[in-house]
């Protein structure tokens, strides 16, 4: 059945929206009104409602008394703590999708490292940030190691705790320059411990993996980068 007029739009603002919080161009803290959503996206408010009450559901925008949705404001704090419970989460999951996966989770798994890998992580015309691309196959390999658990309930949390760690990757332009650190490399191990049924090992990997990315952030991205509190007039 072809979806309603209706749908396709809030879709597409959706897609919009989101592409445009996890690649930097809307900033963590940044209001989001109804009027100039409309105006940007040549949607409707009610379709523009509708994609921010998703997205708020998917932890990329929040609610502020007084100033409505603003895209999720960052600190170092929230890092800490979500960084804590990727570690234990999302490493426990994993060890379970390499316990539990079968042939066809291998064969996505190394089909997503396969396109991550080819995949251009900078653009010229944005230096500062990885590639919309990149951050989508980024986000689709750890995914696709991660789909072989067999809870659904543990696989939905880890994969919500992931979302929402996308949007920390845009807020240092450090990301992947780090001299000493080889994300490549990184990447492929985990893909080896995965794919080689080493759950104890694969759980290692992601959990220095989740943890050297925070210290990273932390060290060289300011606390509550954008805050909107600034923006109330």
């Amino acid at each position: 059945m072809a979806k309603s007029g209706g749908t396709t739009r809030t879709d597409g603002i959706y897609q919009a929206l989101r592409a445009d919080i996890l690649g930097g161009r809307l900033v963590p803290g940044e209001r989001l009104k109804f009027p100039d959503l409309s105006e940007r996206y040549k949607v409707s408010v009610g379709a523009t409602r509708e994609a921010l009450t998703k997205l708020t559901a998917e932890g990329l925008v929040s609610t502020k008394a007084h100033q409505g949705y603003v895209v999720r404001p960052l600190s170092h704090q929230d890092l800490a703590d979500l960084t804590q419970a990727r570690v234990e989460v999302e490493s426990l999951v994993l060890k379970l999708s390499v316990q539990d996966g079968d042939l066809q989770w291998e064969s996505n798994a190394v089909a997503a490292h396969h396109l991550l890998e080819r995949t251009p992580f900078r653009d010229a015309a944005d230096p500062d940030h990885p590639t919309d691309e990149w951050s989508a196959a980024h986000a689709a390999f750890h995914i696709a190691l991660l789909n072989g658990c067999g809870n659904r309930r543990l696989l939905e949390t880890a994969r919500a705790l992931r979302q929402e760690a996308e949007l920390y990757l845009q807020w240092s332009v450090s990301f992947g320059n780090e001299p000493d650190r080889d994300l490549p490399a990184e990447h492929r191990a985990l893909l080896e411990a995965a794919v080689g049924r080493d759950p104890a090992l694969a759980q290692e990997l992601l959990r220095d993996h989740i943890a050297h990315t925070a210290q990273l952030l932390i060290s060289c991205a300011p606390d509550q980068p954008n805050s909107a509190e600034a923006d109330i007039e």
